[in-house]
């Protein structure tokens, strides 16, 4: 079973809803095509929403995954993504990993990310709100 991944723009924030079942192959595919939405809306927040993803990724495949991520996002600098983009991903368990290694590997190659389970807090930490939702303050 594939990844099947929705990029929808909103409010110039790339916002990907995947679903389907985890696998490395599949994970760089999407990072890769979120990236490139990045680029073309000339942005620097990316939302990926995974809780509809399944499986439970081995330690390794969480390695490898924050490396790739972190070295991807040096060479889609060249394309006009920002190293300072800030990427901010909603899993559940078991996706998401509760002892952050992945996002840890990332972190540590200069990668600006976090994981979450919640969306509202995802897209607090990007210091933006969801398209459906007023701002503070707005009558």
């Amino acid at each position: 079973m594939s990844t099947l991944l929705a990029i929808l723009p909103e409010s110039g924030l790339p916002n990907g809803d995947a679903k389907g079942k985890f696998s490395l192959k599949e994970a760089k595919r999407t990072f890769i095509e979120m990236l490139e939405a990045a680029a073309l809306h000339k942005t620097n927040k990316v939302f990926f929403d995974g809780r509809k993803l399944i499986g439970k990724p081995e330690i390794m495949e969480r390695f490898y995954y924050g490396e790739f991520v972190a070295r991807t996002v040096w060479y889609f600098a060249e394309l006009g993504v920002s190293p300072a983009t800030k990427y901010a991903y909603v899993l559940r368990a078991p996706v998401i990993d509760l002892g952050m290694f992945g996002e840890t590997v990332a972190r540590n190659r200069g990668m600006d990310v976090m994981a979450f389970d919640n969306p509202e807090e995802a897209l607090q930490w990007l210091g933006t709100t969801p398209a459906n939702k007023p701002h503070a303050g707005d009558s």
